[in-house]
């Protein structure tokens, strides 16, 4: 097993997560298998009780695991699902001793930092290391690891001084230490290295030492700012990465492999090469393609924590990820519900309008998750109108019950109808609390992870998740869809279209005679993927900008099929260049490298179709010159 520890210093926030992330993604394109673990120096256990406003989102994963957004970054870049325990915190850890503690394993030692903290730290990291991630079920061959925070904090401390041990505990060739840091530069002058060199002479301090220095900032890294980094810093000029800021992170994994990371990790740590060029070009077309796109389209994002855009790090990617597969670039409007109220009116009537014009001038509505009463009225008015206006909608979890709540107000006539979280005693409760199991605490007991859900009949929904009888998607809630009022609803026409494997639970819902309007209990966003968009995200996009219908007629293809299009493309390339005598060579060269990325995906049936064709067409080529050459000679 191989490890890559990524610190960082200066400041948090610099981008340790995205680094982490592309080391992976380029490694797996050389045919390792990787895996990738989170710190977070923090006493809570997970991130579970967490304000958005504190960390941003809080990540859910398949075991149900509430874990930091980083760890969402891994699983996009990486395709890979990770566990509850790739998530370490300062309270794990402390429990863990503090148990073994009460049990007597320490048989009546003094327990410490050091040696007994450090201990359990190396021993998580080592265990999780192995835990297999992707569908080989094979362990993974490399593990990242992320420490949080910078270099220096008081609570990473146990962390830094574990590590400087594990580096001699897994021997200095499966141990590499990149170290992350800010290069500033004022708005009119020359790049500044000493906060990097503070940082590294900290990191030095403490008993690690850097084996790459990445260096964060606006523009490209200066010749002379990286050879004195490399001087003062005891790196080769090569060790010293520049990584500058981008119009997307997709660029990231890219300008790592542009600087020759590959070679350095296969000479460093004694790794075993099987480049996969495929992947890294798929990511190469994936940024070219962001940057590409002009066309937008204005999606209105309707929540309660604007404040922060990392609130809804999931939602605002998948809806990019959606956005790109559709070509179109993505014009994201955040809008506080609460703005939308009617007594915002008279209270704050400048922030009303403005609220109110965004959310008409946009092509599609989105009411994402949230807890508490705060701004629920706003996300029902902006339900209300999306659904009188046949504007697209898509109501994820929370957002699908204020769909409901509305639909049963403004359709069915029921007075004061409500979820029983913003009112216990509502008389018309459509929402209700529905827990998988309580103990008491807030934390860790809603209904967390990855959960079937069954579609019952025939509709959009499945249709974009190509016609699955079922599927698997993350949840993260305490109150369902009252079970004994739904036939009210599918009376007019709102139908629950999915429902969990005991047939109680509402999972989804659709909208007969509109456009696209569709809810979901899940959280279908912490499955979508750069190059595989999640189903319901994608389906909204393409509705929001007409595209939709046409996407349907195709079978859920944006275009038509590969095969289709390389045919056509090799059919006129064979008419354009019909006289030329290196016909042949060309066009399968060129079907090899539009394909490149297709070896994988089991297209080898068309490769063999087409070299039956050039052979053909090599063997009429080969025909007409003779005959050509023939009749020369019979000319002279």
């Amino acid at each position: 097993m191989k490890y890559i520890l990524v610190s960082g210093g200066v400041i948090s926030g610099i981008g340790k997560g995205i680094i982490a992330s592309s080391i992976g993604t380029i490694l797996k394109s050389c045919g390792l298998r990787v895996t990738a673990i989170k710190i977070d120096p923090y006493l809570n256990i997970d991130a579970g009780t967490f304000s958005p406003y504190e960390h941003g989102e809080v990540f859910v994963l398949d075991d149900g695991g509430e874990v930091d957004l980083d760890l969402g970054n891994y699983e996009r870049f990486l395709n890979v699902k990770l566990h509850r325990d790739n998530n370490i915190t300062t309270g794990k850890i402390y429990q863990q001793v503090i148990n073994k503690e009460r049990r007597g394993d320490y048989l009546g030692k003094t327990v410490q930092v050091v040696p007994h903290v450090t201990n359990a730290i190396m021993e998580w990291v080592e265990k999780v290391a192995k835990i297999p991630v992707d569908n080989t079920e094979a362990s993974p061959e490399v593990c990242i690891i992320e420490l949080g925070g910078t270099v220096g904090d008081i609570e990473g401390m146990p962390f830094v001084e574990a590590f400087r041990q594990f580096q001699f505990r897994v021997k200095q060739e499966n141990f590499c230490n990149i170290h992350v840091s800010l290069v500033p530069q004022p708005t009119a002058g020359e790049q500044k290295s000493m906060p990097t060199q503070n940082s590294v002479r900290a990191l030095r301090g403490l008993g690690l030492s850097p084996d790459l220095i990445v260096c964060r900032s606006k523009t490209p890294l200066e010749k002379e700012v990286r050879e004195k980094i490399s001087n003062i810093c005891h790196v080769g000029p090569s060790q010293v990465i520049g990584v500058h800021d981008f119009s997307c992170i997709y660029h990231v994994p890219l300008l790592l492999q542009e600087q020759n990371l590959t070679q350095y990790f296969a000479k460093r740590l004694s790794l075993t090469i099987r480049p996969r060029k495929s992947m890294l070009y798929k990511w190469r077309t994936l940024a070219e393609k962001h940057d590409r796109v002009h066309t937008s389209c204005t999606i209105a994002l309707v929540g309660k924590y604007t404040k922060l855009e990392d609130a809804y790090a999931s939602v605002i990617k998948a809806l990019r990820h959606s956005a790109i597969m559709a070509n179109r670039k993505l014009e994201l409007t955040i809008i506080e519900a609460a703005h939308l109220e009617e007594e915002m009116k008279t209270k704050k009537p400048v922030e009303f309008y403005e609220a109110w014009k965004k959310l008409c001038c946009a092509q599609g509505v989105l009411v994402p998750g949230g807890f508490g009463n705060r701004g629920t009225e706003g996300k029902i008015a902006a339900v209300h109108w999306a659904r009188t206006h046949n504007k697209p909608f898509l109501g994820i979890c929370l957002g699908m019950q204020m769909a409901v709540i509305e639909f049963a107000r403004n359709e069915l006539g029921l007075k004061g109808a409500n979820s029983t979280e913003n009112a216990p005693d509502t008389e018309n409760p459509v929402v209700i609390d529905m827990p998988e199991h309580t103990n008491g605490n807030m934390g860790g007991t809603m209904r967390l992870g990855a959960r079937k859900t069954i579609f019952k009949t025939e509709c959009m929904l499945k249709k974009l998740y190509k016609n699955k009888e079922s599927i698997e998607e993350r949840h993260r809630h305490r109150y369902e869809v009252n079970p004994s009022l739904t036939h009210l609803f599918e009376e007019k026409g709102f139908r629950f279209v999915a429902q969990d494997t005991e047939g109680v639970r509402m999972e989804a819902i659709e909208l007969d005679d509109h456009p696209f309007f569709v809810g979901i209990q899940s959280h279908p966003e912490f499955k979508s993927r750069p190059l595989e968009p999640s189903p319901p995200y994608l389906g909204f996009i393409l509705a929001s900008c007409g595209k939709l219908p046409q996407y349907m007629q195709r079978g859920c293809r944006l275009s038509p099929s590969k095969n289709q299009k390389t045919r056509r493309h090799f059919q006129s390339y064979q008419t354009k260049h019909k006289n030329s005598k290196s016909n042949v060579r060309s066009t399968l060269m060129i079907f090899r490298h539009e394909h490149l990325l297709s070896t994988e995906e089991g297209d080898s049936d068309l490769e063999e179709e087409l070299s039956k064709i050039v052979l053909e067409g090599k063997n009429h080529s080969d025909s007409n010159d003779s005959t050509s050459s023939e009749s020369t000679k019979g000319s002279k």
